[in-house]
């Protein structure tokens, strides 16, 4: 990507202000590819603050329509795009009306076998909001193949999680859930704001990642009661014999090191 414009430099002014951020910080922004899966109330909300912070690209992947039930928490959304491909609205919103300097692609798939890997190597780091732990567990064993950061993020009614996972250096999804939750996508309830609170946290977990700004969640869970507003930090257990991860952890050292002397 080419330098900072003066434009840039005035539309992000605010952020480069911050201590450890700067022009180095927004540069490198600039410079990232971020893959957000399961574009609804979670990982479109994400890409739209990736997108007003200057993200360089984004690779947009969700398959299926708009719903009427959607419209609660989907905030690219638009009443008058129900009934079509979801995807593709939310890239119209982020281009036309957020951020026309950020290159979108909008794929109108769901994670899959045949497709994840692709996907994977093009992107410098991947947001999962997959919709249930099927597809989740092929961007976490594609991260891990590719040597990708996947940041982990999902929600059930009011309780939520988050973690950051590099490969080489934290605990990988399989490590954390053995054993897979049986989800229904549309068999729990929802509010906006939930969605749109983890939606955020996870947006700076990406930034923080890419910038070294801060201290991302890297082998901390944070799980979350917002009924309660009850937040904790667990460590999970890096498993040296999991599945997907145990066998390669020496092949991907460096870039475990390259995270950790980041932050």
């Amino acid at each position: 990507m080419p330098d900072l414009t003066s434009i840039e430099l005035e539309r992000y002014r605010r952020q480069i202000m911050l201590p450890g951020f700067g022009e180095e910080a927004q540069q490198r922004l600039k410079n990232f590819t971020v893959l957000v899966t399961g574009v609804g109330g979670l990982g479109g909300t994400a890409a739209l603050y990736l997108a007003v912070a200057r993200i360089g690209r984004l690779i947009l992947l969700r398959g299926g329509e708009l719903r009427l039930d959607d419209m609660n928490r989907q905030v690219l959304m638009t009443d008058d795009w129900v009934g079509k491909p979801r995807v593709f609205k939310a890239k119209e919103t982020l281009a036309a009306a957020i951020n026309p300097d950020v290159e979108i692609d909008a794929i109108c798939e769901y994670v899959a076998p045949d497709n994840v890997d692709a996907l994977v190597q093009q992107a410098d780091v991947v947001l999962d909001c997959a919709h249930n732990f099927v597809g989740r567990d092929l961007l976490n064993a594609a991260c891990v193949q590719w040597g990708k950061p996947m940041i982990e993020a999902a929600m059930n009614d009011m309780e939520a999680y988050l973690t950051t996972m590099v490969p080489g250096l934290t605990p990988c999804l399989s490590c954390i859930f053995p054993e897979k939750p049986d989800w229904d996508k549309r068999g729990f309830g929802v509010l906006g704001a939930v969605s749109g609170t983890l939606a955020c946290l996870t947006a700076l977990e990406a930034i923080k990642l890419i910038t070294g700004l801060g201290t991302p969640l890297l082998s901390q869970l944070l799980t979350m009661g917002l009924s309660r507003a009850e937040f904790a930090k667990r460590r999970p257990y890096h498993d040296p014999n999991c599945p997907v991860c145990g066998s390669k952890s020496h092949r991907l050292a460096d870039v475990g090191a390259k995270y950790s002397t980041v932050h």
